[in-house]
C-alpha cells in the first residue's frame, strides 16, 4: 500500500488575521507619524506668521489645507499604530 502525503495544515483565517493584528509597527512608524503631524503644525504656523508669504506664497490660503492635510495623513497613521 502506498503512504498517503503528510497534509499540511492551515491555520484558520481569524487566527492568522488574530496575529497579524499584535504585529509591531516597523521602526520607522511612529517617526513618520509624529514627523507628519509635526510639519504640518509647522506649515499653518509659519503661514500666520509670515501673514501668507511662506511656505508656498502662490498658494494663498491654500497652505492651510496644505498644512492641516499633511496633519491628517498623520493621524490617521495613529489608527494603525500598534506598540
Amino acid at each position: 500500500m502506498p503512504e498517503s502525503k503528510p497534509r499540511k495544515r492551515f491555520a484558520a483565517p481569524e487566527q492568522t488575521r488574530a496575529a497579524e493584528a499584535y504585529k509591531p509597527n516597523p521602526v520607522w512608524f511612529k517617526p513618520v507619524m509624529f514627523g507628519l503631524m509635526i510639519i504640518g503644525l509647522l506649515w499653518i504656523i509659519t503661514f500666520y506668521i509670515s501673514e501668507g508669504t511662506l511656505p508656498v506664497k502662490d498658494w494663498g490660503a491654500g497652505n492651510i489645507i496644505a498644512g492641516f492635510g499633511i496633519a491628517i495623513v498623520g493621524f490617521l497613521m495613529t489608527t494603525r499604530w500598534r506598540s
